[in-house]
């Protein structure tokens, strides 16, 4: 059994399509042991509680300092013996204790085609305006393993999506999430739960993998 402790700061579209490929059998063997967010009002909190899965809010205003919300993350998360830690939508910046305490089992959905879009204030819609702004053709999402670096870690899958006539950034970040994000990030915590996915020298490798397939 692979056990997950999913992290999200808002709605949790992609917490619901790790539930949907749960619940339709998709990802046998692995079960979300615990939903966690920063944010006390986000929506997957409840969408989380709507499925009977243990949910959280560790809350960085419920602390005297960053430093001390940093380690209560730590030591929930040290409870919880997670297998794997998936960022789904999650605003947080890890600490490197938490890196260094669960190393290569962090993975993180990055709505853009790392390394394009991607480090230092390029969350939420900040990618698509950007996307829209270079007028790039083709843009997608990536899911990756967390590094001490932003959006630096060991690329594990992609996907991408073309950027259309008229996009807005709203518009082009439900496609990404539609025809990207909800397929790669299940496809890729599929993929480690068969203990498919190695990290050598930097890169990852998948055993019997065919790339583009998605």
């Amino acid at each position: 059994m692979l056990n997950l402790a999913v992290m999200v700061s808002g709605g949790g579209t992609n917490l619901q399509a790790i539930i949907d490929q749960i619940e339709n059998g998709s990802l046998p063997g692995v079960r979300i042991a615990d939903v966690i967010s920063n944010n006390k009002n986000a929506g997957a909190l409840e969408r989380a509680r709507r499925h009977k899965i243990k949910a959280e809010s560790i809350c960085p205003k419920d602390f005297p300092s960053r430093q001390d919300f940093n380690e209560a993350l730590l030591n929930r998360l040290k409870e919880l013996h997670p297998d794997l830690i998936v960022l789904a939508g999650c605003l947080v910046v890890i600490p490197e204790p938490m890196i260094d305490a669960f190393p290569d089992r962090i993975i993180n959905i990055h709505p853009a085609l790392i390394p394009s879009f991607c480090g230092k204030g390029y969350y939420g819609l900040r990618p698509h305006e950007a996307v829209l702004k270079r007028g790039v053709r083709v843009t997608g999402a990536t899911v990756h393993f967390v590094d001490k670096g932003t959006d630096t870690g060991p690329i594990i899958l992609q996907k991408a999506v073309y950027v259309q006539e008229g996009d807005t950034p709203e518009k082009l970040q439900r496609r990404v999430m539609e025809q990207a994000e909800w397929i790669i990030l299940p496809e890729a915590i599929r993929l480690i739960s068969e203990g498919r996915v190695h990290v050598k020298e930097g890169r990852v490798h998948i055993d019997d993998y065919t790339y583009g397939k998605l």
